[in-house]
């Protein structure tokens, strides 16, 4: 059985993954372009590199976990030539369809097995190994691939065997997310303009059909106005300009989801980009809420 990983992309979601394959007994080496956000991971028994290429090298399983398709496209074009041949490329960042296009051309170029392999969660899933992989590739990488998953996550998806049909379906669920977010955002804010203690909004809906936890989450952060990154900000905003383009490539109107993209930009303008995606709030009040008041 391959057992070695290496993890290219250390920040919220990746270090919780590189604990998660350690506990299960895969030998993993990490990476990070910011190496000092990687070193905390050897306390956990895991090795870091200092270069890409060298995380790589002996690798049975390499995992990508970055921003976007121009930090995977430009960190994997160091790697992939050192990788094995008999390696595989497990692509977890969320990079939009023709990112996952991109991508898979350039792993077809240097004859690497590619797996299209975003997941749906935040960091505490992505600590507790609870995460939900939505995968998409030829069959007959599924049985060799399916212990990484069982590592990260608690349940595979396996959406199809065409590269990108792993990403459809997280694009969908993402829409489905971030409309969460906006709607509660909107929802609290409208209720504290109105008079009234926001808490009332959460509790109106406590239990009820119109009731979600995602919903019940957020919105608590909201009026406490306090945003430790679980999501931050900026990738939610760059995963819905991501759905705005997959809901053009449909043919379907994205005009609610491109007014939902000029909420978070707004609030990242005001400065909120690095804390979690619940600061979508203060755009509506033009960025500069008075937390306090809420």
């Amino acid at each position: 059985m391959s057992t070695s990983v290496a993890v290219l992309g250390t920040g919220i979601m990746g270090s919780g993954m590189a604990k998660n394959l350690v506990r299960a007994g895969f030998d993993v080496t990490a990476w990070n372009r910011h190496r000092e956000k990687a070193e905390p991971l050897a306390e956990a028994g895991i090795k870091i590199a200092s270069d890409a290429k060298d995380a790589v090298a002996e690798a049975d399983f390499v995992l990508t976990m970055l921003f976007d398709a121009d930090a995977v496209e430009d960190v994997m074009g160091q790697a992939l030539p050192a990788m094995r041949e008999d390696a595989v490329w497990i692509q977890s960042s969320t990079v939009g369809l023709p990112g996952v296009a991109r991508l898979a051309e350039r792993a077809g170029y240097e004859g690497i097995a590619f797996v299209d392999a975003p997941v749906l969660g935040t960091r505490q899933p992505a600590e507790e190994g609870t995460l939900l992989v939505l995968a998409g590739c030829p069959s007959d990488l599924r049985e060799r691939v399916q212990p990484v998953f069982d590592a990260i996550g608690s349940k595979t998806v396996w959406v199809g065997e065409l590269l990108g049909d792993g990403h459809k379906l997280k694009l969908v669920a993402n829409s489905w997310v971030l409309s969460i977010v906006g709607a509660t955002a909107q929802a609290v804010d409208l209720t504290k303009r109105l008079g009234l203690d926001p808490t009332l909004f959460l509790e109106t809906i406590s239990g009820g059909a119109t009731d979600c936890a995602y919903a019940q989450l957020k919105g608590k952060a909201m009026i406490a106005g306090e945003f430790p990154p679980a999501f931050p900000l900026s990738g939610a905003a760059k995963d819905a300009q991501l759905i705005v383009e997959a809901m053009d490539y449909a043919g379907t109107r994205s005009a609610f989801m491109q007014s939902l993209a000029a909420q978070f930009q707004d609030a990242i303008e005001a400065g909120h980009g690095s804390e979690d995606m619940a600061s979508v709030i203060t755009a509506f009040d033009g960025g500069d809420q008075d937390r306090a008041s809420l």
